[in-house]
């Protein structure tokens, strides 16, 4: 799909995390076509409350609009498992979340843009970095690289080797 608005989300998963996060790139490639995809990263739950998460963040061109593509993301998660509001221990199946879209700003259509993760967690932060290190941050105009230079927060992240569709997204090397 070449027309539409350049879209980037945000995948983790702390249960089944391969399975998940294939399942999700699965459902985006049959939507949307061609994905530019980050490497993996393994991080502790925010909090330390539940297993690790696998993270990655994903980008296609889209020409759903915001709710549309909200609303099928929140289908996707549920039909996997997703239980909102009984994630206490901190664990999910599924998680994809809309990073950005095009360069809207604000609340549309229920959705926050951009969201606000993108500068507060790493693993949100760095998989951006590593996809679109160039792009510029839709509010604070500094690029995705520039931001992850300055990131100080203490939170760690480990590289993982993944694989989908036989397409080696990061590898680690032991």
């Amino acid at each position: 799909m070449s027309d539409g608005v350049r879209v980037f989300v945000g995948i983790g998963s702390n249960v089944d995390r391969e399975h998940h996060l294939g399942v999700a790139l699965d459902a985006l490639s049959d939507w949307f076509g061609a994905l530019d995809l980050s490497p993996v990263y393994e991080s502790d739950a925010v909090g330390g409350v539940g297993a690790p998460y696998l993270n990655m963040v994903a980008a296609f061109q889209a020409d759903w609009t915001v709710g549309e593509l909200s609303d099928r993301l929140k289908a996707l998660e549920d039909a996997h498992g997703r239980r909102r509001g009984e994630e206490g221990a901190g664990e999910r199946t599924l998680d994809v979340d809309i990073l950005t879209y095009g360069e809207q700003v604000g609340i549309v259509d229920g959705v926050e843009l951009p969201r606000a993760e993108i500068l507060k967690n790493a693993f949100v932060l760095k998989p951006l970095a590593d996809l679109a290190p160039d792009r510029l941050h839709p509010t604070c105009g500094q690029t995705y690289l520039e931001l992850w230079r300055a990131y100080n927060a203490c939170q760690q992240l480990r590289p993982v080797s993944f694989a989908w569709r036989e397409r080696q997204l990061s590898e680690v090397v032991r």
